[in-house]
C-alpha cells in the first residue's frame, strides 16, 4: 500500500476532508433509528480527535468524510431549519 492509498489528496495533512475506511480506527458507526431496512442510510461516527466521520452505510469499506463538529452543528442546523427540505421526497 502506498501513501497516496491512506491520504486524503488535495487537503491539507491536518485537516482531511476524507479518509479510506482501512485509514479509521474501529469506530463505533450509528445511523438513525428512521432509516430504511434497505441499508440506503448515512451512518455517523466521532473520532477520537473530536471530529465526525459520515460514511454510506451501503459501502462501509469505501470514503467517509470527515467534518468538524461546528461543521456537523451548522448542517443538522441548516437541515433542522429547512434549508434542504427540496432535496428529500
Amino acid at each position: 500500500m502506498t501513501t497516496s492509498d491512506t491520504e486524503p489528496q488535495d487537503t491539507p495533512a491536518d485537516s482531511p476532508a476524507w479518509l479510506p475506511a482501512i485509514a479509521l480506527p474501529d469506530l463505533a458507526w450509528r445511523k438513525a433509528t428512521a432509516s430504511n431496512p434497505s441499508g440506503d442510510c448515512v451512518e455517523v461516527a466521532a473520532l477520537p480527535d473530536g471530529d465526525v466521520a459520515v460514511r454510506n452505510s451501503r459501502a462501509p469499506h469505501g470514503p467517509a468524510l470527515v467534518y468538524t463538529r461546528a461543521e456537523l452543528a451548522a448542517f443538522v442546523d441548516g437541515v433542522r431549519g429547512g434549508e434542504f427540505d427540496d432535496l428529500a421526497p
